[in-house]
């Protein structure tokens, strides 16, 4: 009976064992599938700057679609130290897998020249690139969605601010609202550390060294035009850890909100409220919208407000974007831009 119950043994661990492999590879294998997903390839397009007459390069995809029939166009914007070779594949997936053309222009690249950084140059550079899509492209004018990520989500908001009519809707995520306050932030016991030392390279002085160059600094900054945005459906976004374990404070998003929210004659995010989320990562009396629960997220929201056409929300997370939440949210939108177009 021992030697039966011995052998009965061993092959039950057997079993349990092939078993458990077995679940491992297929663990494995979905894992890799979604890697082994034929991604179509990026073509590059040379544009002419219509403000220095240079080419600026830019990546795109085009669905066969938009050769005969309206189709939305979706513009990502790359992180401050990129360009526009980065690699944004999960943005690049969103826009292929809902049939939109995919423009990642290059917006004189990382943010360590004065024609960098959110210059009158580099704003230009993505209003010269969309007009060329429109050119050659059957672009519904309807579903024109900017998106960015960290300086991504800085030049998004800087274009909603500076040219809120060319957009139908856009999305910024963990973006830097104020030039100034963030080289602050990153000068450290008086030396300037690695993003204050590209903003100097950008901005070619440190904030309050001449009216000349605050006057750079506020042309710059999202946080002293995105209240010209109150007509622009905007979704901005912020891990409630970005500032400690990130390079951009969750705050610098809540001050822009609140810079829509004050020409809405809205109620503001309050200091406490900021404070609150800092200090423990959550509200002491949250409101209800606060608490809504977003499926698209995947992470709890800690805070949620509207302001018109604007809305903030604070998540679970660091310094980051999402772009599946990012980019549902844009496709519900419309917002016709011809008649902006054609100014």
């Amino acid at each position: 009976m021992s030697q039966r119950l011995n052998v009965s043994l061993c092959c039950l661990i057997l079993c349990i064992a092939n078993n458990g492999d077995l679940i491992a590879s297929e663990k494995i294998s979905q894992i890799k599938k979604p890697q082994t997903i034929k991604r179509p390839p990026l073509s590059l397009i040379k544009v002419k700057s219509t403000l220095d007459q240079s080419l600026q390069p830019s990546l795109i995809w085009v669905p066969d679609s938009a050769k005969t029939t309206p189709t939305p166009l979706f513009v990502f914007l790359h992180s401050w130290s990129g360009n526009y070779k980065q690699s944004n594949t999960k943005w690049q997936d969103e826009a292929v897998k809902r049939g939109w053309i995919y423009l990642h222009p290059n917006f004189r690249g990382v943010n360590q020249q004065p024609e960098a950084c959110g210059s009158k140059l580099a704003r230009q550079d993505i209003l010269d690139a969309i007009d060329y899509m429109i050119e050659h492209y059957q672009v519904d004018q309807s579903r024109i969605y900017l998106a960015g990520s960290s300086g991504g989500g800085h030049m998004t908001m800087l274009m909603a601010g500076h040219h809120p009519g060319r957009f139908s809707a856009a999305s910024a995520w963990v973006g830097i609202s104020d030039l100034s306050d963030w080289y602050h932030f990153h000068v450290k016991e008086g030396v300037p550390q690695n993003y204050a030392r590209m903003i100097l390279k950008s901005l070619t002085a440190k904030p309050g060294t001449s009216s000349e160059i605050d006057a750079e600094y506020r042309d710059r900054s999202p946080l002293y035009w995105i209240e010209n945005a109150t007509d622009l459906p905007l979704d901005l976004n912020a891990g409630v850890t970005d500032g400690k374990t990130g390079s951009v404070p969750f705050a610098h998003t809540l001050r822009a909100f609140n810079a829509i929210a004050k020409r809405n004659r809205t109620t503001l995010i309050t200091k406490e409220e900021m404070q609150q989320l800092w200090d423990y990562s959550k509200l002491k009396t949250p409101q209800p919208t606060d608490q809504a629960t977003d499926k698209t997220y995947g992470r709890d929201i800690h805070l949620r407000r509207n302001s018109g056409l604007a809305r903030v929300t604070i998540f679970e997370g660091g310094h980051e974007g999402l772009p599946q939440p990012a980019c549902e949210w844009l496709s519900k939108q419309r917002r016709d831009t011809s008649d902006f177009q054609k100014k």
